[in-house]
């Protein structure tokens, strides 16, 4: 397996950009939920330029801060995970990535012991 293969066709949608919010990679889902707004041809483009006002702020204080962002939202009665967290290569900050994962209506949660 080839660095990324893994992350392809996961059943969620993937975006990583840059230190300055470039796009640097979009996995299929994330490419097609980005699709009205230019799927796989926003690589290279500014993920910043995809937000309106608000999330772009939010995004550009991640990135500034090197934070993690997670929260859910709910769109056409889908609800969905986001998580936006920095990563790194050999230490140094390389920007963000999202994470975009469809959630269950019903959610189980359970609290492990030790």
């Amino acid at each position: 397996m080839s660095d990324g293969d893994w992350a392809r066709e996961l059943p969620a949608a993937i975006t990583v950009c840059d230190t300055e919010g470039i796009i640097l990679e979009m996995n299929e889902l994330a490419a097609r939920g980005y699709a009205k707004d230019g799927g796989r041809d926003l690589i290279g483009r500014s993920a910043l330029d995809c937000h309106p006002e608000a999330a772009r702020t939010k995004m550009q204080q991640l990135l500034v801060e090197q934070k993690t962002s997670v929260y859910t939202i709910e769109k056409r009665g889908v609800k969905k995970l986001v998580y936006q967290a920095p990563w790194y290569k050999e230490g140094v900050f390389g920007g963000l990535v999202e994470l975009v994962i469809e959630l269950p209506r019903e959610l189980p949660h359970f609290v492990r012991r030790g």
